[in-house]
């Protein structure tokens, strides 16, 4: 694109019809106009581009080199003018034609990507043009003549170029937006406020800002409007990097660099608001290179260590960093800025904005498989399947709360295995665990679907029966007890016969989930002092008297 785009313009650039000389000072305008001072122009060799080497009034003369016929409307054409005032003297004009992107003198019929004057009466070889330039922002500002329908046709893919970049920016601002308050992640905060910031600077630095009249007004013709956009992007962009890529604790030296950054913007912030000094725009200029060059070498650096999230902003940022570096060097004086930096800037944001956003929300989907895998491996054993303790103690409290709050009733059973540890000593600890994942799995196949299994401890195990009698419960433990020794444990060979000894209480009225665990505890020891197979049931609910009760 960018290809294509050099290509129209250079031969925009060979067909010019004008050639241009620059005048040192600022002269009145009578005298130049009247060409009193025509012989001290100096002649700018190859096309016909504006390139002011610093802020103030600058002149020019557009001299035309064959006529230029009235026909079609020819319109001069002044592209990437910036917050730059311009007046022109067309040939016998007194007065001269005042234009700007912003304020009283902008030209509503056309886009913000030029400032545009007609030539009703267009121009005969050798004519002069005068063009007083004010500049705000020094940069390379192509200067043709055009038709009046070509100045339309570029205008309209130049707002729906601008109004794509603008639009998904704002569309990615407002998905961070809803990132944020719904999953409480920072990162998506740090990218909103950047995305926005970046649509701030680059409406106000565009002439998009005159469309909001109230706004145009308060900012449009400020240029610290652009400074304090550019800083407060600046400052959130290293507040996402480090959330993104983890940065105080992975690369903290990178970090401490970006630290001191972020202090300084936050100086050019205040120093914007009370001076205009072009050092501080340079200071300003010099920070971002800064950043982009240690947010490369952050990126470089996760990208070594294999980081997934290094993929992303690789892919976003080395076109905005690039794009950034050749607009930022322009400024600085280091080389001209080339036309198609007023596309290529603003498509590099929308680029890097939404690359990141994806990144991002891959990030946040792979924290959330880490955390549902750290969530699954504190709720269930990862032995047996089961229920893990902390578990299996929430959903009785959840249990006896509920029973309590309906009315229902509610039981458990408590079992261990009999003489495990002489399973363990016998046969190793692989059998040992490999006999606990067999008897979980038998008595959870035994219950139903809305019991509730869970590991207590070594070989103990816990079910919650809910809106289950004593009785109706004492069946269920004693179809457990049937389960398990229905048929010895074939493990590695070894046939093992396994036994369980049970314990079923049922909840009695305003009794706690630890009161009925202990209960339901103590029966499954009575049943062990009774001998091998047997289930006991403490029966301790009230208002029936206490009673006991076992099964061979």
């Amino acid at each position: 694109m960018l290809a294509a785009w050099l290509a129209l313009t250079g031969v925009a650039a060979a067909q010019s019809p004008l050639a241009l000389a620059r005048l040192s000072g600022d002269p009145p305008p009578g005298q130049v106009v009247s060409g009193a001072l025509d012989e001290q122009f100096e002649r700018v060799e190859g096309p016909a581009v504006l390139e002011p080497a610093e802020p103030g009034p600058h002149w020019w003369r557009l001299t035309a080199t064959r006529d230029v016929a009235p026909n079609g409307a020819p319109q001069l054409v002044i592209a990437n003018p910036h917050l730059n005032r311009l007046e022109v003297w067309r040939p016998g004009q007194g007065t001269p034609d005042q234009r700007a992107t912003v304020g009283r003198h902008a030209d509503p019929s056309f886009s913000a990507r030029a400032l545009v004057v007609a030539l009703p009466d267009g121009l005969w070889a050798g004519q002069h043009v005068y063009l007083r330039m004010q500049v705000r922002t020094p940069a390379a500002m192509p200067v043709t003549v055009e038709p009046l329908a070509q100045v339309h046709r570029s205008d309209l893919v130049h707002v729906a170029w601008r109004t794509a970049v603008l639009v998904t920016m704002l569309v990615l601002a407002v998905l961070a937006l809803g990132f944020w308050l719904g999953g409480g992640e920072r990162g998506f905060a740090y990218l909103m406020v950047s995305l926005l910031a970046h649509v701030g600077f680059l409406v106000a630095d565009g002439g998009e800002i005159r469309l909001l009249p109230w706004l145009a007004n308060l900012l449009g013709q400020d240029l610290r409007a652009g400074r304090l956009f550019g800083a407060i992007g600046a400052i959130a962009g290293i507040g996402f990097l480090n959330f993104y890529l983890d940065l105080s604790a992975r690369q903290p030296r990178v970090m401490r660099i970006l630290k001191a950054c972020s202090v300084t913007m936050g100086l050019v912030l205040v120093a914007t608001f009370f001076t205009m000094a072009p050092a501080v725009a340079v200071g300003a200029n010099v920070v971002v290179l800064v950043v982009a060059a240690a947010m490369l070498w952050a990126t470089i650096t996760a990208a070594r260590r294999r980081e997934r999230a290094a993929l992303f902003l690789a892919v976003s940022w080395t076109p905005l960093l690039a794009v950034l570096a050749v607009r930022i060097g322009g400024l600085l004086g280091a080389w001209p800025v080339p036309a198609w930096m007023a596309y290529a800037f603003p498509a590099s944001f929308a680029l890097a904005g939404l690359v990141l956003t994806i990144g991002f929300a891959d990030k946040m989907q792979q924290l959330r498989r880490d955390r549902d895998r750290a969530s699954q491996l504190a709720s269930f054993d990862g032995l047996t399947g089961a229920a893990s303790r902390q578990m299996i103690e929430e959903q009785l409290l959840a249990a006896v709360a509920a029973a309590h709050r309906q009315g229902q009733p509610l039981s458990v059973v408590f079992f261990d295995i009999d003489h495990f540890k002489r399973i363990n000593d016998e046969h190793g600890h692989l059998v040992g665990d490999h006999c606990l994942r067999v008897i979980a799995l038998r008595t959870r196949n035994r219950l139903r679907t809305y019991d509730r299994l869970g590991r207590y401890g070594g070989d103990e195990m816990l079910v919650i029966l809910p809106d289950t009698r004593l009785g109706e419960a004492f069946g269920v433990a004693e179809n457990l007890r049937a389960a398990v020794n229905c048929r010895p444990l074939s493990i590695n060979g070894a046939r093992i016969h396994a036994s369980l000894s049970l314990g079923v209480a049922e909840l009695a009225a305003g009794e706690s989930a630890h009161d009925l665990l202990q209960r339901a505890d103590a029966a499954l020891y009575a049943s062990k002092a009774q001998g091998r197979d047997r289930v006991s049931a403490d029966a301790t609910v009230a208002p029936e008297p206490a009673a006991s009760a076992e099964v061979a």
